[in-house]
């Protein structure tokens, strides 16, 4: 991760030992907010709502992902991907329109333990 090596350079110690005590954290919290808080029980972020209703999953979070001004001050640097597979695209959209299960890796489930 280049960004992170410059971030290193850029930060003090202090500053390190912080952001590595919050990963942890804020990335649980984002998964929360994402997998199990709800608005009529669809995922209450816009965006997640967006791409879970059109047969995508949840499929990683990503801290320092956006480092500007912007990305600190409205997301803690925290960006999301989802990915459609084509074979489970029909089957995701399914469940989440019927059923409100959100589509998730493994990787975003092992964040909500």
């Amino acid at each position: 991760m280049a960004i992170f090596k410059k971030l290193e350079e850029e930060l003090t110690g202090k500053m390190l030992f912080w952001l590595q005590v919050m990963k942890p954290i804020l990335l649980r919290l984002c998964a929360h907010y994402l997998y199990r808080e709800k608005r009529r029980n669809f995922a209450l972020n816009p965006v997640a709502n967006f791409h879970l209703g059109n047969g995508a999953e949840l499929w990683r979070i990503n801290f320092l992902a956006d480092t500007s001004k912007q990305g600190m001050d409205q997301a803690c640097s925290i960006m999301v991907n989802y990915r459609y597979f084509l074979d489970q695209k029909d089957t995701n959209c399914l469940n989440y329109q019927q059923r409100q299960q959100i589509a998730a890796s493994q990787s975003v489930m092992d964040l909500l333990q």
